[in-house]
C-alpha cells in the first residue's frame, strides 16, 4: 500500500487532519502511535477506501484507493463496532464477508473460522446486543479477518479487552499469512510496539517516526529499564 502527498481536511475552510503524508506499508505488523487526535483514525479509514483524501493517492498494487476491488482486498475494523442487533454474532461476521465480495456459502463458513481464531465459537448463535462490549470488539476483530484481506487496518483493536484476550489477539497476529500486512493504532504503547515488526508515530498530520521497532526503540535513554523502552521511545520523539 503506497500513501502518496495524501492530505486531508472535513471541509473546505478547515485545517488539514493529515497533510502531504508520504508513507508505504511494510510486511508484517505495523503498530501506529500518536496523541489523540493525531489523525490515526482518519488515516485508517482514508487506507481503508471509506474517505478519500483531500489531495495525493493511496493505493494498493496500483489499484486506486475508490475501486471496489481496493476495498475487497482491504480489512477495516474502525473504534466503533456497528452493531446490528438482529443478527447472531455468525450472522453479522458472514455478513460482512458477503458485503467484501464472497459468495454466502463462503462467507457463512469462514465466519464460524474467524468467530474460532478470536475465541467465541460458543457465542456464535448469539444475538449481537446481548454480548459484552469485549465480545463486540472480537467480533469486530473476526469479521476484519473473515474474508481473508491482504491489508488489516485496525483502530484501537485491543480496546476492552482483558490481558488474556490481549495475549491471544497477538497470538492471532503472528499466525496471520505471511503476505498479510497489517497497521493497527494503539495508545498503549507498552502492550504492542515491542512485538511488532515496524512503527509509525503520527502527530498532528504528520509523521514524526516510521521504521522497524528496533529503530524505533533506539530512541530510547541508554540507562531505561527494558520493560519501560517502548513508553520512553515513544515520550522521546513525542515531546
Amino acid at each position: 500500500m503506497q500513501i502518496t502527498e495524501c492530505s486531508y481536511r472535513y471541509r473546505r475552510w478547515s485545517s488539514f487532519v493529515l497533510e502531504s503524508l508520504d508513507y508505504e506499508l511494510n510486511p508484517g505488523v505495523t503498530i501506529l502511535l500518536g496523541p489523540n487526535g493525531a489523525g490515526k483514525s482518519t488515516l485508517l479509514r482514508l487506507a481503508a477506501g471509506v474517505a478519500q483524501p483531500t489531495k495525493g493517492a493511496i493505493a494498493l498494487d496500483g489499484v486506486p484507493s475508490g475501486h471496489r476491488s481496493y476495498r475487497r482486498t482491504v480489512a477495516w475494523m474502525p473504534q466503533n463496532i456497528p452493531v446490528m442487533a438482529g443478527l447472531t454474532a455468525r450472522e453479522q461476521v458472514a455478513y460482512v464477508g458477503w458485503l467484501k465480495g464472497m459468495s454466502k456459502s463462503s462467507a457463512w463458513e469462514s465466519a464460524s473460522d474467524a468467530l474460532a481464531q478470536v475465541e467465541l465459537s460458543a457465542q456464535e448463535n448469539v444475538k449481537m446486543n446481548r454480548l459484552s462490549g469485549g465480545q463486540v470488539r472480537r467480533i469486530g476483530i473476526a469479521s476484519a479477518m473473515v474474508h481473508g484481506a491482504k491489508v488489516l487496518l485496525l483502530d484501537e483493536p485491543t480496546a476492552g479487552l482483558d490481558p488474556t484476550q490481549r495475549r491471544q489477539f497477538r497470538t492471532h497476529l503472528t499466525d496471520l499469512r505471511p503476505d498479510v500486512r497489517v497497521m493497527m493504532s494503539t495508545h498503549d504503547v507498552t502492550d504492542l510496539a515491542e512485538e511488532s515488526d515496524h512503527v509509525a508515530v503520527l502527530s498532528a498530520g504528520r509523521l514524526l517516526f516510521e521504521g522497524p521497532t528496533s529503530a524505533f526503540l533506539a530512541h530510547a535513554p541508554s540507562d531505561v529499564a527494558p520493560g519501560r523502552r517502548a513508553e520512553a521511545a515513544y515520550s522521546a520523539l513525542t515531546d
